[in-house]
């Protein structure tokens, strides 16, 4: 994600889908804020403080494409990034390793009509490739255990990607992919 791509992410978020826009596009209200700052309310205060995030230069995730268009989304950066995550009773770091430069992944947003077309696998590879190559020492994800359309992703999702189970946390589990894994 960069300030020339910031067009193509407002045009995925607020595209008609089963999460929002009009309440129905892919990511409404939340834009990929929610373990940022959850101070701000949902909508354009949150939609303001992405572009921001974006225009000083911070890369919050990356997008897919198909053709011209955005199709997908996900967002990962490093863990501190993500203050919420940091002081969650449930997922916050314990003593479990990972290194000192882990990466989280928080969210995926996908158009309706390229849902299980692989493009989810897609954006983790990249964001982990990504990761690693901006110096990650591993990546933690928080998959929903039983909500197959969760927005984390799911535990199937990383399993196939080689993640490993680190722990339970409540109705999700934290997994992490070590690099060479």
């Amino acid at each position: 994600m960069t300030p020339e791509r910031w067009p193509e992410m407002v045009e995925l978020f607020e595209r008609r889908g089963p999460r929002g826009g009009s309440k129905l596009a892919p990511a409404y209200g939340c834009w990929c804020m929610y373990w940022r700052d959850r101070s701000l309310p949902h909508g354009e205060p949150k939609k303001q403080a992405m572009e921001a995030l974006v225009r000083r230069g911070g890369e919050p995730g990356l997008l897919a494409y198909e053709a011209d268009a955005a199709i997908g989304w996900v967002s990962a950066a490093p863990r501190e990034q993500f203050p919420h995550i940091l002081r969650s009773p449930q997922y916050r770091p314990r003593d479990e390793g990972g290194g000192s430069a882990v990466w989280s992944i928080v969210c995926f947003a996908l158009d309706r009509d390229y849902r299980n077309r692989g493009i989810a696998a897609s954006l983790l590879e990249g964001a982990v490739a990504h990761a690693f190559a901006h110096g990650a020492t591993s990546v933690e994800a928080y998959p929903h255990v039983s909500q197959p359309h969760d927005y984390m992703g799911t535990v199937e999702l990383y399993r196939r990607a080689g993640f490993e189970h680190v722990r339970e946390a409540k109705k999700r589990a934290i997994v992490r992919l070590e690099p060479g894994c």
